[in-house]
């Protein structure tokens, strides 16, 4: 890998939303999250017979987040505003 490619950034949201679409949105990314921890620790567990603390932990911060978003976007709904987001992927290559 060349420096230039040590580090880089997709951009993965930009826009203008109403609350409802932004909660589907953001709703969709969160689970996908919680799935890919669970799938994980479900595979730890059958090949170990143990869950990982770290990704347990994981997924409970995640439903804390579901929560969060809920709240956020069930307040800006009543108001009738718009929400911009914006969410960049940045991705870096570790040092060895």
């Amino acid at each position: 890998m060349t420096d230039d490619a040590k580090k880089r950034s997709f951009c993965l949201i930009n826009g203008s939303f109403h609350p409802e679409d932004a909660r589907l949105l953001l709703m969709t990314l969160v689970d996908d999250k919680i799935n890919f921890h669970q799938r994980n620790d479900w595979s730890r567990r059958e090949r170990f017979g143990e869950s990982d603390p770290a990704t347990v932990r994981r997924i409970e911060e995640l439903r804390q987040t579901k929560l969060n978003i809920d709240q956020l976007m069930a307040e800006v709904g009543s108001i009738g505003k718009k929400l911009s987001i914006s969410c960049n992927i940045e991705i870096v290559l570790e040092p060895e």
